[in-house]
């Protein structure tokens, strides 16, 4: 078995600079540590239990399928605060049939990024006889 002692998501952006604006200022994101200089350099956020990091350059659109997924504490008080700050919701704060209340954003290269709550009367907070 995998012995996993840590994770991280590595994205290369197409502008550095203005993706560490979007993780750093505008969702908040705190840096963990950042590395190498210049506008290419590392900078690595910290995501809960893992790690995000924005490192190099890429010439072209990130992979359709690539997804962050953030669990928080409030979508509803996340939504207020982002659109205070100016970021551009793709969709408000929903409920879903499978009981997770969602959020939907992205960022600047357009990868989805899912703000996600998990109620207090969710499956996946409490199981009984588990």
């Amino acid at each position: 078995m995998v012995h996993v002692l840590s994770s991280r998501i590595l994205l290369r952006p197409t502008d550095p600079e203005r993706s560490r604006a979007f993780y750093g200022e505008q969702l908040g994101l705190s840096v963990y540590r950042e590395f190498g200089t210049g506008p290419e350099r590392g900078t690595v956020y910290f995501l809960g239990g893992g790690f995000l990091e924005l490192s190099g350059r890429s010439d072209g659109p990130p992979s359709p399928t690539a997804r962050l997924w953030l669990q928080v504490e409030d979508v509803s008080a996340a939504y207020e605060e982002l659109r205070a700050r100016g970021v551009e919701i793709v969709r408000p704060p929903v409920r879903e049939p499978w009981g997770l209340v969602e959020m939907w954003l992205a960022d600047p290269d357009g990868t989805p990024v899912v703000l996600v709550e998990v109620p207090a009367d969710h499956p996946l907070r409490y199981r009984p006889g588990i």
